[in-house]
């Protein structure tokens, strides 16, 4: 839970109840350090997908040779040491939140990808590495 009791924060709180009640998707901004990833804890904890754990992945950590297979899951032998198929995040977020942190470090190739996913919201099978 975030308190807070000055006009900014009661009106962020205000903000965070009504698009925790929908099932958009939200782009948090701010700099490092100022909660972006506590809000989202509060807006899942206040959405409808509460019961399902929140997934985060932090994509600054993903490099670019592993940025699909992380997000969008890949099927055993699809590259060296795939020894097993594996969901990607937005397949282990089912039915609950994803959190990307650090969206803003990712190369534009990658924000291209992520951003058809976003706009699309849904994910095809030819996303998933095989």
């Amino acid at each position: 839970m975030i308190v807070g009791t000055s006009p900014a924060m009661q009106q962020l709180m205000k903000m965070v109840v009504k698009v925790a009640r929908t099932d958009a998707n939200i782009l948090i901004t701010g700099e490092n350090g100022t909660g972006k990833e506590m809000l989202a804890q509060e807006i899942h904890r206040l959405s409808t997908r509460r019961e399902h754990t929140m997934v985060t992945v932090d994509m600054g950590a993903i490099s670019e040779s592993l940025f699909e297979s992380e997000l969008f899951g890949h099927e055993r032998g699809s590259f060296t040491d795939a020894y097993e198929s594996r969901p990607g995040k937005f397949e282990a977020a089912s039915g609950s939140s994803l959190f990307m942190d650090e969206i803003g470090n990712l190369p534009l190739a990658m924000q291209a990808k992520l951003l058809t996913v976003l706009q699309n919201r849904k994910l095809h099978a030819s996303a998933v590495i095989k």
